[in-house]
């Protein structure tokens, strides 16, 4: 029976830039492993608040003699052969790495699945998270057939790590009189990963947005940026009943949100 390859954890620049594979037994015929389907989440990005985060990238491998193992790898950088920049002590070659679980559906396909779990404060040293980390990551893919044949990405796809959000909104005063000035406040907020706790989203356009009542669809009144606190506050004139609410589109770094309806009852 012949030993089931068995995968460093990488370590080191170079490891990400070409991985160690087990070399061909001799009669046998290589050929290169197809890989499709990899995703994190189905395509979302990975939204991480204060807590572990716990998140599954699958793929799809196939190759003649069946599949034997796979693996993946978050990173970021430059490119595969210079893939880390150190951003804290806490990170260790700045990427994240596990281990692969493959069923096979077929003699030749397996679907190969991998856990990651992202986590803001690592107590026990390693792979916390940084503000720093939100954006763009790559997916470093490979896999091995039974033969002993490989393939290897550095950069299959990419994901976007981002920092989880909230928007509040307060309309008043109510009830309020037709033609009156109605004043609508609300806060953005992010969470940040150096210091635990959510902070406001300083210099971000939010829409203000109003729903009739007996309605179903909001239409944009104007737009607002945020103070140096993630603060909003804007005037309007009071017209009719109707709900109100800030609406904010999201960066590469923070996803968007929107704030419930605040209802208010003009007379």
């Amino acid at each position: 029976m012949r030993k089931r390859a068995a995968f460093a954890v990488l370590s080191t620049i170079t490891a990400l830039a070409g991985f160690a594979a087990p070399g061909a037994y001799a009669g046998e015929t290589q050929t290169d492993v197809q890989i499709s389907n990899v995703s994190f989440d189905g395509g979302k990005d990975i939204v991480v608040d204060l807590y572990a985060k716990t998140v599954t990238v699958s793929g799809t491998f196939t190759h003649p003699s069946g599949i034997q193992d796979a693996d993946f790898v978050l990173w970021h950088g430059p490119d595969g052969a210079n893939p880390y920049e150190t951003y804290d002590d806490r990170i260790v070659s700045n990427q994240f790495h596990y281990h692969a679980d493959c069923v096979a559906s077929s003699a030749t396909t397996s679907t190969c699945s991998q856990t990651f779990s992202l986590e803001p404060d690592w107590k026990y040293g390693g792979t916390a998270l940084t503000n720093a980390h939100a954006g763009t990551w790559k997916v470093s893919v490979q896999g091995v057939a039974n033969d002993d044949s490989w393939t290897h990405t550095a950069s299959y796809t990419t994901t976007r790590l981002q920092r989880h959000s909230k928007l509040t909104v307060d309309a008043g005063p109510e009830p309020i009189a037709k033609g009156k000035t109605l004043t609508v406040t609300g806060k953005l907020t992010r969470a940040d990963w150096d210091n635990l706790a959510y902070l406001g989203y300083t210099n971000q356009p939010v829409k203000l947005q109003f729903r009739k009542a007996g309605t179903t669809a909001y239409t944009t009144v104007k737009t607002v940026y945020t103070s140096s606190t993630g603060s909003l506050t804007t005037t309007v004139p009071a017209s009719e009943d109707g709900y109100w609410r800030w609406n904010f589109a999201g960066t590469s770094t923070t996803p968007p949100v929107k704030a419930a309806g605040d209802f208010v009852d003009v007379q």
